[in-house]
């Protein structure tokens, strides 16, 4: 009943907590949650469950801003790789074939060293980048 109502209050406030999953924040924290709570009922003062509520807050705030300026720089080409990996791992030349492309600079150029630069994929042997053994895997969802 209080998150409904801490909820109302702070959705009437900015509208942006409509879609910020607050109960969710504070499940995925909720042995902290517990603490500060505890701490401050003792101390009969709010100062350090605000300080973590805002915490949470910031801390989802800012993994949205990430998401969301990854996404705004993920291209065509980018979002294409990583629609034809989904969860498997995948060889440059298997890469190929599934995104239909002939010419393997361009698999590098376009594709693939975009979306490792940002941090959505990974190779499956990071110290020889050019070995024959090479595969590609998503890292991080772009959705």
């Amino acid at each position: 009943m209080r998150l409904r109502f801490k909820r109302l209050v702070t959705c009437s406030w900015k509208s942006v907590f409509h879609w910020l999953p607050v109960e969710t924040l504070i499940h995925e924290r909720q042995n902290e949650y517990y603490e500060v709570l505890a701490v401050a009922d003792k101390a009969a003062d709010s100062t350090a469950f605000i300080e973590f509520m805002l915490r949470v807050i910031r801390d989802a705030l800012r993994e949205l801003i990430q998401t969301e300026q990854v996404r705004e720089q993920v291209t065509e080409q980018v979002q294409r790789l990583m629609m034809a990996l989904g969860s498997e791992t995948l060889s440059a030349k298997e890469l190929l074939e599934r995104l239909r492309l002939k010419h393997r600079p361009t698999l590098s150029n376009n594709y693939l060293r975009p979306a490792l630069e940002l941090g959505l994929i990974e190779m499956t042997v990071p110290d020889k980048p050019n070995s024959s053994r090479q595969k590609y895997r998503a890292i991080k969802n772009i959705t």
